[in-house]
C-alpha cells in the first residue's frame, strides 16, 4: 500500500509551503508513482442535472477503484461550472479515503476567474487541511496565482500540450514559434524539454518565495500577463478579504 502524507510546514497567505513524502511542495505530481481513481468526465458548461450525474459516477466509479486496490489516493472532482457540485464531491471522495484531488477542467476554469477563484477557495474551506488539491493544466504565468490560492501539485501535461501546438513557454508568456522565432529548428521533444522546465523553474521560483514570505509580490508582478490572471487577482483581493487574513501574517 502506498501512503502518502502531505505536511504543511508553513503558510505565506493561503500558500502552502511543505513537504508530499520528500518533495517539497507545491510541486509536479508524478502521474505513474501515484494512481489516479478513474471518473465520468464532464465538460465545464453544461446542465446541471448531466454535472450531477457526472459527480454521482465519479463518486461510483471512485469507491470501486478504492475497494479493489488500496493504492489510489488521488480522485478527480467533478461538478463543472457548480460550486455546491464540486464541494459535494470532494466530500464524498475524502469519506472514501482519498486525499489528494485533482480539479477538472482546469483550462475551462482558467478563462473564466470568477468561477476559479470561488470553486478552489470554496474547496480549500471545505476539505481535510491534510488534504491536497492538484491543478492539472496551467500555463507558467498563472501557477503563482494558483499556489497563492491554495493549489498544492500540478501535472506537467501541459508542456507536452504546447509542444504539440509549436508553442513555447516562459515564465511570463507563451510563444507561438510559428510568429515569434525566438527557438528555431527544435523538434517537438526539445520545445517540451524546454517547457517542462520552465514549469519547475515556476514551482521552485514559488517555493522559494514562499520560504522569504513574499509571494504575493511574484503573484502581483505576474498577475499583469493575461487579463485572466489580473481579473483573478482582483476578486480575490475585492471579495475574500477574510480568506486572505485567515491565513496572511500580522506584523
Amino acid at each position: 500500500m502506498i501512503k502518502i502524507k502531505l505536511e504543511i510546514r508553513s503558510h505565506d497567505g493561503p500558500g502552502r509551503f511543505g513537504k508530499l513524502e520528500k518533495e517539497e511542495s507545491p510541486l509536479i505530481i508524478n502521474k505513474k508513482k501515484y494512481k489516479i481513481a478513474p471518473d465520468e468526465g464532464s465538460s465545464y458548461n453544461i446542465q446541471k442535472e448531466i454535472a450531477e450525474r457526472c459527480v454521482i459516477e465519479t463518486i461510483k466509479k471512485s469507491k470501486l477503484a478504492i475497494e479493489s486496490d488500496e493504492d489510489y489516493k488521488i480522485a478527480i472532482i467533478q461538478g463543472s461550472k457548480y460550486l455546491d457540485l464540486r464541494i459535494k464531491c470532494i466530500k464524498e471522495l475524502e469519506k472514501l479515503g482519498y486525499i489528494g484531488f485533482v480539479i477538472a477542467n482546469g483550462d475551462e476554469l482558467i478563462l473564466n476567474p470568477k468561477n476559479l477563484v470561488e470553486i478552489i477557495i470554496n474547496l480549500r474551506e471545505n476539505m481535510n487541511p491534510n488534504s491536497f488539491l492538484i491543478f492539472p493544466f496551467a500555463e507558467p504565468s498563472f501557477i503563482p496565482l494558483l499556489c497563492y490560492l491554495g493549489i498544492d501539485g500540478f501535472f506537467d501535461d501541459c508542456g507536452d500540450y504546447y509542444s504539440y501546438l509549436n508553442v513555447l513557454l516562459t515564465p511570463t508568456k507563451a510563444y507561438d514559434l510559428d510568429n515569434y522565432k525566438i527557438y528555431e529548428n527544435k523538434t517537438r521533444e526539445d520545445i517540451s524539454k524546454f517547457n517542462k522546465k520552465i514549469i519547475n523553474f515556476v514551482l521552485k521560483e514559488v517555493r522559494v518565495h514562499m520560504k522569504n514570505k513574499t509571494l504575493r509580490n511574484l503573484v502581483e508582478e505576474r498577475s499583469v500577463t493575461s487579463p485572466q490572471n489580473i481579473s483573478a487577482l482582483k476578486i480575490i483581493d475585492k471579495n475574500y478579504k477574510e480568506y486572505l487574513l485567515k491565513y496572511s501574517q500580522l506584523y
